[in-house]
C-alpha cells in the first residue's frame, strides 16, 4: 500500500521533468528518485 502524502508541487514538477527526459512513467521516476535518495542517505 502506498502512503498518502503531500508532495510539494515544485518537487513533483522536477520528478515529472525527470520522467519525461528519461522516458519513464511518473511512478517509475518516483521509484528511481526515491531509491537513489535512500541509497545516498544510507551511505552518509
Amino acid at each position: 500500500m502506498r502512503p498518502n502524502i503531500d508532495i510539494d508541487w515544485a518537487i513533483h514538477g522536477r520528478i515529472k521533468d525527470y520522467a519525461e527526459a528519461n522516458d519513464l512513467t511518473l511512478s517509475e521516476a518516483y521509484t528511481e528518485v526515491l531509491g537513489a535518495g535512500l541509497d545516498t542517505l544510507e551511505t552518509q
